[in-house]
């Protein structure tokens, strides 16, 4: 049998309580003044550490000490104390070389020893990044007694669940203003419309329900879930930049740009749109269905997945190109701000992807930026699709 890593939890506090010669913890039981006692609960073998301390001279240092993962303690007229509990996996609850970090979830959460398992986060470090699901306790280098740390990372909602929502909550706020005028500008006589309201209109639509359909049918999500509470931060963002869009666009008073800077503005809307669609197919054929496999993406057959050989993130190069040309197309400054604000952040998603890709694959491609291509060559893209660099 082999010992399970420790567990340390950093967020969750226990009170204890004195009850004569005895403090009880749920269903464990410590003897007072004892060192450890050991005992099999529910198939584990539980030992509790009893270890008085110093009560912390600073917010900082209790703050500290939590991370360092003991639990918090209140003893009646006795300076705090603190328990450390070591958890072993016992009969046939055994940790291999080959246990993953999702299977040790499962198993906590079984136990009922931590939340559900979308809620676990288990690190190496307590500052540290959170382990993948998929790494193995030899990946890892645990040995016995090797300790990870747990934190409960509250509740969560599900990746798609957030963009069905994020994506048509501008749709149905844009269509919304745009049928009913009235709600916002008073009695105006809708036959005075100029026609680039109606196609912002229809350019806005077809944005919002391609993303509601990619995201059905076609992204696959590395993570199930993400804290529930960016939900709001995330639908704000979209639904009021929706609201601020159509209620410029649809005025009564808005004045539209020339028909040639209209053209201009609908092609690179138009062009770029596609290209996002193509990148976004492409990604998706690099991870099989339900995996959460990473590869260098490469250019295929399809043109518009040739911005790979210039950036990682194509996807956000065309997604801020199809900003920018609805930004031409309608003269709109609340459009503009919303391109700014979207370039800004997918920029920050890119820069962080670049590092990550760099980071993984050893044989990344170095001529490759984040979102902005340089030195376009396109005589490359044929070279890659005759050696078949799709397989890279």
């Amino acid at each position: 049998m082999m010992k399970m890593t420790t567990i340390y939890t950093s967020k969750k506090q226990t009170k204890i309580e004195s009850k004569g010669p005895r403090f009880e913890i749920g269903d464990f039981c410590v003897k007072l003044g004892s060192v450890t006692m050991s005992q099999n609960f529910k198939g584990v073998l539980v030992e509790v550490e009893y270890r008085p301390c110093v009560v912390p001279a600073s917010a900082w240092e209790l703050i500290r000490e939590f991370l360092q993962g003991f639990l918090g303690s209140t003893v009646s007229n006795q300076a705090p104390q603190y328990l450390q509990v070591n958890i072993y996996f016992f009969k046939n609850k055994f940790v291999n070389a080959n246990t993953t970090i999702g299977e040790v979830k499962q198993e906590l959460h079984k136990l009922k020893k931590a939340a559900n398992v979308n809620r676990q986060s288990l690190r190496l470090d307590a500052k540290g990044k959170s382990l993948s699901d998929s790494e193995t306790v030899k990946s890892l280098s645990l040995k016995t007694g090797g300790k990870l740390y747990y934190k409960d990372l509250g509740p969560q909602i599900g990746w798609k669940t957030v963009f069905l929502l994020e994506y048509a909550g501008p749709l149905v706020v844009y269509l919304w203003l745009y049928q009913r005028p009235w709600l916002f500008y008073g009695n105006v006589n809708t036959s005075n419309f100029h026609y680039t309201a109606e196609c912002a209109a229809g350019a806005w639509s077809i944005h919002y329900v391609k993303r509601l359909l990619e995201t059905v049918f076609v992204h696959r999500f590395s993570h199930a879930t993400m804290p529930f509470r960016n939900l709001f931060k995330n639908c704000s963002y979209y639904w009021l930049f929706a609201m601020y869009v159509a209620y410029h666009t649809n005025h009564p008073l808005y004045t539209a740009p020339s028909k040639f800077q209209f053209h201009i503005g609908s092609i690179i809307f138009v062009l770029c749109e596609l290209g996002n669609l193509s990148i976004h197919l492409a990604l998706r054929n690099l991870r099989p269905p339900g995996t959460t496999v990473r590869k260098v993406p490469m250019p295929t057959k399809n043109p518009f997945t040739a911005l790979f050989l210039f950036v990682s993130c194509p996807n956000y190069t065309y997604e801020i190109g199809s900003w920018i040309g609805f930004t031409l197309m309608t003269s709109c400054l609340p459009a503009g701000l919303f391109t700014l604000a979207g370039a800004y952040q997918m920029t920050v998603w890119a820069l962080g992807k670049h590092k990550a890709y760099k980071k993984e694959f050893s044989h990344y491609p170095k001529n490759r930026k984040a979102i902005i291509p340089k030195n376009i060559k396109l005589s490359n893209y044929d070279k890659c699709v005759i050696n078949n660099s799709v397989n890279f």
